[in-house]
Order: C-alpha cells, then structure tokens, then sequence
C-alpha cells in the first residue's frame, strides 16, 4: 500500500483541483478511521497512508515535485517526513479539517456570553414611514442586583481555581488518536467557581428579570426588516459579555395602501362617467398631506396612475418611492329611471366605435366561428 499512487489512494484525477482532493480526503478518512473500525490495523495503515497522500497533494509546492519526480522528490534527502511538523502523532491536519469545530477559539471564549434575543415588533404603515422610538418589554437573564453579576455574597472572598480544570478554562479528553479540547463544563470557562454564592441567582450573576427598553425604528423599514440592538440580550454568567437583541419588524395592514418596497399602491375605484369624461380623486398622503391624482378621459380599468415621490421613505438613504393609484372603474347597480332612461339614450346613440377594444375582440370572435 505505501508504493501506491497518491491519486489513486485518493480517489481522483491527476488535474483534480484542492477542492476535488480535499473532498476526497475527508471523507475517506472518516470512513477508515480507526475508531470506527475497533483499532483494525489495515485500517489503521490505510488511514495513514491517505494523510500522507493528502500532506502532499494538498501542497502546492509538494504535489509539483510528486508530480514530477514521485516518492522519489521525498526520499535520500529529497524531502521530509510528512507527518514532521504536523504534531498530535501526525494526526493534527485530521484533527483540524475533519473535526475543527472542537478548536475553535471563538467557542470557547463565547463559552459564558447571553445568548442573543429575537423580539417581533409590529408597526403602523405610518410609524415605518416616519421611524419611531419604541417601549418594549424584555423577559430576559439580566445582570443581577443583588451580588451585581458577581455571582457571591463578598466580594473579597467570591471564587476559588476550578479543581475540574486547574484555572484553564478548558478540559481535554483522549479520543483514539486525538485529543479533543472543550470548555469546562465546572467552571464554564471561566477557571473558577463560586464558593459562597448568591441566593438570588446561584452563582451566576444573572437573575431572569423584566424590563423596559427604548429602541428607536428608522425610517424606511419594511416586513422582515432585522434591526440589531447590540448587547441588549441575555446577560452573560458572571460579568461575561452578553448577547445582542434582534428587533424582526412586522407591518400592519394599511385601510388604504399596500406596500410594494418603497412603492405605495391604492386600489381605486371611480364611476364610469369619470373614467369616460375624465376627472380627478383626492388620496391622503402617508405623510399627511393630500396628493391629488388628474384622471384623464377614456381611462380603462386596472389602469395606473403614478405620483412621483409621494411613497414610503427609503431605508438607509435618501428621497422618497412612489405613491400609485390602480384605477377600478365601477359599473352603477343603483340607478333612478332618469339615469337609465339616459343611458338608454345614449346606448341608442352608440356606432361602436366608442370602445375600440370591444369591438376588435367580437370582430375576431365573429371571425374565428366563420
């Protein structure tokens, strides 16, 4: 097995690229891991002949001169042990590709952080138009009054070295050939533990508390816009940093406008006589003025008429959308006997070609039964 091919130990092409021979690695070396397979020692053998494999290939400096020279390029000088600088019996490259959430640093430092907080807050149309500052109420861990997130009674005699990890922070566990290295679950990561601690919260320097925060809305916001309030969320154990809060925004439905981005759309009807003579409607603007919109004659049904600026506020920037009036014409059901006497008159008076739209679709309607 250690005169075979690295590529073909892998699995893959001579041209493969890092991402194609990364892939090939990791999931070989999961499946021949000895651990997996009850210390086999074929296994065993196998899994570390794909490290050296992969040691090589991965680099590009490496995998240049196998590519030329072979084994040789590492052999009589030409090269050194591939398992030399990787530490851990050889193993480290394994450790951290296959299983590098367990060595992130960022965890364990986060170990003890409040965790973050989600609040749904619904606003008018009117409020998301304008922005505006909110009361809100937040159940939460927050720090705790009565020690002052220290999490003891006495300040000069609060905590004592953790004997779980000796004032780490962090333990280690031997799994095969790794070493698996996790925040202490004594301590928390924080190397110490409480020695006389508070009744109120138990030694963990936060208590779950109701309170009121005030947060401000800007202008512009829409359905599902993220608004992120930095370290409002839970309190973090013992003084430790704690979590943002995250304001997820909610619209009610407006009695006259729907929203489409920074557009405002009306649904409008007007009479037929005012679609046909032409006219105008009056709309309350979102801002409280009155837009007038001018309907000119012959106007059809679903047609739209626009008024530049007079939307919803841009979020983040500058100027206004646009306001949009969707013209319904509404035929009368409630007519007097002069009106309908009037109509019929005017029916009467008709050629056709007073709706040109109506008269091409029967002519082609006429035509396609001919």
């Amino acid at each position: 097995m250690g005169e075979q091919d690295y590529y073909e130990l892998l699995g893959v092409q001579r041209g493969a690229d890092d991402a194609a021979i990364k892939a090939a690695y990791r999931k070989l070396a999961k499946e021949h891991h000895p651990d997996r397979k009850n210390g086999c020692k074929e296994s065993e053998a196998r899994f570390k002949a794909i490290n050296e494999a992969y040691d090589i290939l991965k680099d590009p400096q490496k995998r240049a001169a196998y590519d030329r020279f072979g084994k040789a390029a590492f052999q009589n000088g030409g090269g050194h042990d591939p398992f030399a600088e990787a530490g851990f019996n050889g193993f480290s490259d394994i450790f951290s590709t296959i299983f590098g959430e367990f060595m992130d640093p960022r965890a364990q430092q986060n170990a003890a952080r409040g965790a973050d907080l989600r609040y749904d807050l619904e606003l008018m149309l009117e409020e998301a138009f304008s922005g505006v500052e909110k009361t809100i109420t937040v159940q939460a861990m927050a720090r705790c009054e009565s020690c002052h997130g220290r999490g003891c009674v006495r300040a000069d005699h609060c905590s004592s070295t953790c004997q779980t990890c000796g004032g780490m922070g962090k333990v280690r566990a031997q799994q095969g050939f790794f070493v698996v290295e996790r925040g202490c679950p004594t301590c928390r990561g924080s190397g110490e533990v409480i020695t006389d601690p508070c009744r109120n919260c138990h030694g963990e320097g936060r208590a779950l508390t109701e309170r009121k925060l005030l947060v401000k809305i800007p202008a512009g916001v829409d359905e599902g816009t993220r608004i992120r309030v930095a370290g409002e969320g839970e309190a973090g154990v013992r003084g430790a940093a704690s979590g943002d809060l995250y304001l997820f925004v909610h619209m009610k439905r407006h009695a006259i406008y729907a929203r489409e981005g920074t557009t405002l759309v009306a649904e409008c009807p007007v009479s037929f006589t005012t679609a046909a003579l032409g006219g105008a409607i009056s709309l309350p603007g979102i801002d409280g003025n009155a837009v007038e919109l001018k309907i000119p004659a012959g106007l059809q049904s679903g047609e739209q008429l626009r008024h530049r600026g007079a939307g919803m506020t841009v979020l983040n920037g500058r100027g206004r959308g646009d306001l949009v009036a969707r013209i319904l014409v509404e035929t009368p059901t409630r007519m007097s006997k002069e009106q309908k006497k009037l109509l019929e008159q005017f029916r009467s008076t008709e050629t056709g070609d007073e709706c040109p739209a109506a008269k091409s679709f029967f002519a082609r309607a006429r035509n396609y039964f001919a």
